[in-house]
């Protein structure tokens, strides 16, 4: 089964366990205290993390570690990049059509 790479990003409080990752590994009582969850929903939502290839997990005695693993991010990046291009056409498609109607008001009050 591949990773839900997307579901994974679905959740708000694991983009932000991810950004908090961003500056360097955190234990996950850090990553609990940063997202003001409880330890068991801090714990499922780094479970999904890690089985989307996310993050990954590194024990030191009695703590986790948690690295951000952003590699799997750039399928993310890929996919978006083709949709940037389609709003791009369209926001400039809407550009134009503003400006033309724009252009007609001038013309009409000359």
């Amino acid at each position: 089964m591949l990773p839900d790479i997307f579901g994974a990003l679905a959740n708000p409080s694991r983009r932000t366990i991810l950004h908090s990752l961003r500056g360097g590994p955190l234990t996950a009582g850090e990553l609990t205290g940063r997202l003001e969850l409880s330890r068991s929903s801090a714990s499922e939502h780094l479970s999904v993390l890690k089985d989307a290839g996310l993050v990954s997990e590194e024990r030191q005695g009695r703590h986790r570690i948690y690295h951000l693993q952003a590699a799997p991010l750039q399928e993310v990046s890929t996919w978006l990049k083709d949709y940037e291009q389609y709003w791009n056409q369209r926001l400039d498609a809407l550009a134009d059509l503003l400006d033309g109607q724009s252009t007609e008001q001038e013309n009409t009050h000359d």
